[in-house]
C-alpha cells in the first residue's frame, strides 16, 4: 500500500534500493518530488503476451514511487509495441499485427496491476494504452507538428544506430528509426493530460528519454525529467534473467511458480544482497540483519530462500508461493509428506515425471517403478531396490516383494517414488 501519509524522499529511497542509474536532473527533480504528488511513467512495449523478470526493475521503481506518495502510470505500448524499439538491438525486429499487439496487451495488463494499487486516492495508479492516442495521428500529422523538432545528426550519433549505419548486414529502417518520435509523443500527451513531470526506464532508454523531454519542452516549455534504472548482469558477467531455458517469464504458463521459485533460490552468494533490494519491498536494515545471518552459513542459502520467497509472492501471490514452497521442499527431501496438499501435488506433477495407472492394489513396487517409467524392466526394478536406492513415499524399500496398498496413498490417491537421491517420480492410483 502507499505511504504518502510519512515525508519520504523519493529519489534517495530509489537510489538506496539500486533504482538510479542516471538521471537527467537529479537535484532538481529531488525538488519537483518533494513538493507534492508527481505523477510519472515507464512504458512498457508488448513484444510479448507477458513480462519477464527484467521488467521488474522498472516496475518496482514504480511501485516505490507510489509508496512515497506519487502518481505512477505504468503505460502499455499498444502503438510503439507496432513499431518496435531499436534501442539496444543489433537487427531489425519482426514486426508484429495490431492483433497481436492488442492481444499482448491485454496479456501484460494484469501483471502490472499487481504491483500498483488503483484505487488509493489521489496518488492511484493509471494504466494506459499508448495506441488510444497514437493511432489518431496522421503520417502528415508526424512529419509537420512533430518530426520538425527532432535532427537527424542527433538521431545518427546514437551508438546503436551507428552500429547498424556502418554494418550492411545490421541496417535500420526508417520504421524503428522513428520510434523515439512516438516515445516522445506520448511523453507529451501524458504532460498535457496528466501532469507527467518524469519519465523512467531501463538504461538503454537514457537517450529516449532525452530526446522525450527536450520534446515536450520544445512544444509546450514545460520542465520534464528522465531517470534509468541499471541493466542488470549476474556477477558472473550473465544478464540477469536469463536461464539456459531463456527468460524467466512472470506469467505462469510460460514460467512456472515453482521454476520462477528455483530461479531466485539459485542466485550467486555475490548478487543475493543487490538482488533483494531491488526486487523485495524489505527494509533495507531487514536486509543488512539477513545479510549477517547469511554470512555466518553461505551453504544454508537463507538470503536465498527469503529473496525466492518474496519475489514469487509478489509475482504469483501467497498461496501459490505456499505450495511452491511445500513443492520444494518435497523434492529435496525435507517435507512431511502426509501434509502435502492437492495444490502441491497438481504442482508436482508439472515439475517431475507422472504417470497416472489404473492397476489395481495392492501393487508390487516392482511393478509400479516399471509401470510409471523409473526402470526399464522388473529386473532392474529388483536390483535398485536390492541395492538400496528405492524409497516410496520417502521410506525406503528393502525387499524385492514390497507392495504399494491403498492405506498407503497420499492425499488417497499419490505415491511419491524416488530413486537415488535425484530422480522422482509421481505416480496416481485410480
Amino acid at each position: 500500500m502507499p505511504i504518502s501519509s510519512q515525508k519520504i524522499d523519493a529519489y534517495e529511497l530509489l537510489q538506496s534500493r539500486g533504482l538510479v542509474e542516471w538521471c537527467s536532473a537529479p537535484e532538481k527533480l529531488r525538488e519537483v518530488l518533494g513538493e507534492g504528488v508527481t505523477t510519472i511513467y515507464i512504458g512498457f512495449d508488448p513484444t510479448a503476451d507477458s513480462l519477464h523478470v527484467g521488467h521488474l526493475i522498472p516496475i518496482m521503481a514504480l511501485a516505490w514511487i507510489q509508496r512515497c506518495g506519487h502518481r505512477p502510470i505504468a503505460l502499455a505500448g499498444g502503438g510503439t509495441g507496432l513499431i518496435g524499439d531499436p534501442s539496444g538491438k543489433s537487427r531489425e525486429r519482426n514486426l508484429i499485427t495490431v492483433e497481436e499487439v492488442l492481444r499482448n496487451v491485454e496479456g501484460v495488463r494484469p501483471q502490472l496491476a499487481q504491483f500498483l494499487d488503483f484505487d488509493c486516492g489521489e496518488n492511484s495508479a493509471l494504466l494506459l494504452n499508448n495506441y488510444d492516442w497514437l493511432s489518431t495521428f496522421s503520417f502528415l500529422d508526424v512529419l509537420r507538428d512533430v518530426g520538425k523538432h527532432f535532427s537527424v545528426n542527433n538521431l545518427i550519433a546514437r551508438e546503436y544506430v551507428k552500429s547498424r549505419l556502418t554494418d550492411p548486414d545490421k541496417s535500420i529502417s526508417y520504421t524503428e528509426f522513428s520510434y523515439v518520435l512516438l516515445q516522445s509523443m506520448d511523453f507529451r500527451h501524458l504532460y498535457e493530460t496528466h501532469g507527467c513531470r518524469l519519465q523512467m526506464g531501463g538504461n538503454d532508454q537514457q537517450g529516449n528519454l532525452v530526446a522525450g523531454a527536450d520534446y515536450v519542452r520544445r512544444t509546450t516549455g514545460g520542465e520534464v525529467f528522465g531517470l534509468t534504472q541499471p541493466l542488470l548482469l549476474t556477477a558472473a558477467g550473465t544478464k540477469f534473467g536469463k536461464t539456459e531455458d531463456g527468460a524467466v517469464w512472470l506469467d505462469p504458463k510460460r514460467t512456472s511458480p515453482y521454476r520462477f521459485y528455483q530461479f531466485w533460490i539459485n542466485a550467486d552468494d555475490r548478487d543475493v544482497e543487490r538482488l533483494l533490494k531491488l526486487f523485495t519491498f524489505m527494509p533495507l536494515e531487514e536486509i543488512a540483519a539477513l545479510m549477517a545471518e547469511h554470512g555466518k552459513d553461505p551453504s544454508a542459502r537463507a538470503a536465498q530462500r527469503r529473496l525466492a520467497l518474496e519475489a514469487t509472492g509478489l509475482v504469483h501471490g501467497e498461496a501459490t508461493t505456499r505450495s511452491v514452497v511445500a513443492a520444494s521442499e518435497v523434492l529435496f527431501g525435507s517435507a512431511d509428506l502426509s501434509g502435502v496438499g492437492e495444490e502441491t501435488f497438481a504442482m508436482l506433477r508439472e515439475e517431475m515425471p507422472f504417470a497416472a495407472l489404473s492397476q489395481p492394489l495392492p501393487a508390487a513396487v516392482v511393478d509400479v517403478l516399471v509401470a510409471c517409467g523409473a526402470c526399464e524392466s522388473r529386473g532392474e526394478a529388483k536390483r535398485a531396490i536390492k541395492q538400496g536406492g528405492v524409497s516410496v513415499n520417502e521410506e525406503r524399500v528393502g525387499d524385492e516383494g514390497a507392495s504399494v496398498s491403498r492405506d498407503g496413498l497420499l492425499r488417497g490417491r499419490y505415491v511419491f517414488v524416488r530413486l537415488g537421491k535425484k530422480r522422482f517420480h509421481l505416480v496416481a492410483f485410480g
